[in-house]
């Protein structure tokens, strides 16, 4: 899991162009938005087409990516939980 979210990091800052942000900087269970990151809502979008391509996983509804995009920590939760549930 720990992998994963530093993986999760690096890529969101990639995809983001967050050029004066570390993978280190950013704690697992910092909140994305609002007081913790600040991404907005297209940052949201951006992230969801990284999931779908780089991770084959998709946000279906706005609720689930409430949940899912709280921190780096609920993104890799939703990853996984997706792989795990493929392989049953």
């Amino acid at each position: 899991m720990e992998e994963l979210i530093s993986q999760l990091k690096a890529d969101i800052i990639e995809q983001l162009n967050l050029v004066d942000v570390n993978p280190d900087d950013i704690h697992a269970d910092t909140p994305l938005f609002g007081e913790g990151l600040g991404l907005d809502s297209i940052d949201s979008l951006e992230i969801s087409v990284l999931l779908e391509r780089k991770y084959h996983v998709k946000i279906t509804n706005s609720q689930e990516g409430r949940k899912v995009f709280q921190s780096i920590r609920t993104i890799a939760e939703f990853i996984r939980e997706r792989r795990d549930a493929e392989i049953v």
